[in-house]
């Protein structure tokens, strides 16, 4: 669908031949835009909330520099996630506004900045070494139009740490918990807070931690019921579901 039968579908809303609720559901599935390397899908943010968000690993720097460019042109708030340095560099040949969130290794673009969330989100990280991951959930969280707030280094070694910060997670409405090891900490969480805890399990420990599987495994099984889990490292995956939980 190009320009002309876009404005021919809202010429039909404005004379009454078609709904808008009909035009909406045939914007949801416009085309894709191809590039040659990638097809580029303008009209997620109308189907799903939030615009297409590039995953950076394995792609060369000119692949995401044109996705995120092309994408760019569109409005609304970019984000690339698992990124180097080299990628931003291409990107922001193309993109200069752009900018490189170092620690949650993410190429972003914010220019949408009306908040869409109800209430604060929480991001909790057990060690200092899980903190890309958490990173990765609030840049994702932010971008989504969500207040953030991080504790970090606050895991069950030291549970007092954690405990000092009982009134801030008292405040949040969605608390995102990331924690290698053994995985322990979004059960501590989930039986101090009364909402959704969405538990992140990194590749973070000891041999018999095998790269996350054991964080992992403690938090699919935890006590506390309102702990769901992500697969490992996923802290986009994490700050995404939030935000939809946190705009109900």
């Amino acid at each position: 669908m190009n320009s002309d039968s876009i404005r021919k579908l809202f010429r039909q809303v404005h004379q009454g031949t078609l709904s808008p609720e009909e035009a909406v559901e045939r914007l949801r599935h416009l085309p894709f835009e191809d590039l040659g390397f990638a097809k580029v899908d303008h009209h997620r943010a109308l189907r799903n909330g939030m615009p297409e968000v590039i995953f950076g690993k394995g792609k060369t720097p000119d692949q995401v520099a044109g996705i995120f460019a092309n994408l760019a042109k569109h409005g609304g708030n970019i984000l690339a996630t698992r990124t180097t340095e080299d990628q931003f560099q291409a990107v922001k040949q193309l993109v200069p506004r752009s900018e490189y969130r170092v620690l949650g290794r993410a190429i972003v673009l914010k220019r949408d900045r009306k908040k869409y969330g109800k209430g604060p989100i929480a991001v909790v990280s057990a060690g200092t070494s899980d903190i890309p991951v958490a990173e990765e959930a609030l840049v994702t969280a932010e971008l989504m139009g969500n207040d953030v707030q991080h504790l970090y280094d606050v895991g069950v070694a030291g549970i007092h740490r954690l405990l000092a910060n009982c009134a801030a997670l008292a405040k949040a409405r969605v608390v995102i918990v990331c924690a290698g090891m053994e995985g322990a900490l979004p059960s501590v969480v989930g039986g101090l807070v009364g909402v959704p805890v969405i538990a992140v399990p990194t590749s973070i420990g000891y041999g018999a931690a095998f790269e996350g599987i054991a964080a992992l495994l403690g938090m699919m099984n935890s006590c506390a019921s309102n702990v769901s889990v992500v697969n490992i490292d996923n802290g986009f995956g994490a700050g995404y579901v939030a935000s939809l939980i946190n705009r109900l």
